[in-house]
């Protein structure tokens, strides 16, 4: 048979024709993204917006009845111990008849308790802060001779740090007595023994030396004793708080590592979680709905100096360390997906979807800790589509 040009061109376009048929046939190529699993320490958080306050907070009200001049204190202003803030002009009439004098003695007395025992917890906390300091000597002389360990000299500058915060709270409490003692004092000595003095003013002075904090009567006006004239405390000596749910909390810890985000400075502030409280709160949430929550304090330890321009009632946010894993296999939580009842994942291998079921360790916001099937180096694919089957082929994409 003789075979022409036009037989030629004929058979190549049938070859042509069926090499376009086979590759319309074959399935396109999955777009999907993907990332590496990686080895390293693994930490898992507990993340909720907190505040801070200060730790040692006095409210300073009105010890009679009187016309209150207009206080000059404004907020952020600094007081030392015993400045007059507040004047108090009495009423006319008998301000302390027999059985008043009697109250006030006994009030007197109470106060007098209060003293000893305010001092007694003073010399308690400054035995408690020698006992710390002297075993944190003793720890750092052993940690330079190789005889301790690094966690014992951390455990024993802590307990230095809470031993003299607890002294410092300890001689506030002391000098609070000592105010009220002076305060009751010398009302028995100006009304006399007749108990119908008229004094002319009333001096209210601060019980600690600090700030104002708020001012809750800035006009003159009458007050009643007991009425809040204004919140006195230490700027220096501030604490976070954080509510978590309930079901966060049962997790934490005291002693916990804590990283203070978004407060305003640069980087991250370094915190400890120095108590859970054992009462939980309701609480309803933007979407309505009830929750339990549970306040965790929080000890902040960087350097005073990195957060000097924190004061008392700014929002701030926590990651509370809950587990933390060395050496652990990480992988993006977006890769993980239910399948029936264990965790599987898309294991990108040869330009195909390995489907791969893994034991997972635990999550933690944006990545997992495997204990078991995935091994550092291999890639996985990051929130697979419902194209994603197994063995299906996959074109990888940079995040």
């Amino acid at each position: 048979m003789h075979v022409t040009g036009r037989h030629i061109a004929i058979a190549a376009g049938l070859l042509a024709a069926a090499g376009v048929t086979a590759w319309l046939l074959v399935p396109a190529s999955v777009s999907v993204e993907t990332a590496a699993v990686t080895k390293g320490r693994f930490a898992a958080t507990v993340d909720e917006d907190g505040k801070t306050r200060v730790r040692e907070r006095y409210a300073v009200a009105a010890p009679l009845a009187g016309r209150l001049s207009r206080i000059r204190f404004k907020v952020g202003d600094q007081v030392q111990v015993d400045d007059a803030i507040a004047t108090i002009t009495p009423s006319p009439a008998p301000l302390m008849d027999p059985r008043t004098r009697r109250e006030v003695e006994e009030r007197l007395g109470v106060a007098e308790a209060n003293l000893e025992r305010a001092r007694a917890v003073v010399e308690r906390a400054k035995a408690q802060s020698d006992h710390a300091n002297t075993d944190l000597t003793r720890a750092r002389t052993l940690a330079q001779q190789g005889a301790a360990t690094t966690q014992a000299l951390e455990r024993a500058e802590l307990a230095v740090h809470l031993a003299d915060r607890d002294l410092r709270a300890a001689e506030f409490q002391n000098h609070a007595a000592e105010h009220e003692i002076s305060q009751m004092r010398a009302l028995l000595a100006r009304y006399g023994n007749d108990g119908n003095g008229h004094p002319d003013s009333w001096n209210v002075v601060s019980p600690v030396a600090g700030v104002v904090l708020k001012v809750a009567q800035e006009s003159e006006t009458i007050v009643q004793p007991g009425t809040l004239l204004l919140d006195v405390g230490d700027a220096r000596d501030l604490e976070v708080v954080a509510d978590v749910l309930s079901t966060d909390a049962v997790e934490i810890r005291p002693g916990a590592d804590v990283d203070i985000d978004n407060w305003g400075g640069e980087g991250k502030l370094k915190g400890r979680v120095r108590r859970v409280e054992p009462a939980a709160f309701t609480k309803v949430s933007t979407l309505g709905v009830e929750e339990q929550r549970v306040n965790v304090l929080v000890d902040i330890l960087s350097p005073a100096k990195q957060w000097a321009r924190l004061g008392d009632g700014y929002r701030v946010d926590v990651q509370i360390t809950v587990l933390a894993r060395d050496e652990a296999t990480i992988v993006p939580s977006g890769a993980l997906f239910r399948r029936g009842e264990g965790w599987n994942v898309y294991v990108a291998k040869g330009g195909r979807a390995e489907l791969r079921q893994i034991e997972l360790l635990r999550r933690s916001g944006r990545f997992a800790a495997v204990a078991s099937g995935l091994a550092p180096g291999e890639e996985v694919i990051v929130y697979p589509s419902d194209r994603v089957a197994p063995d299906v082929r996959i074109a990888p994409r940079s995040p």
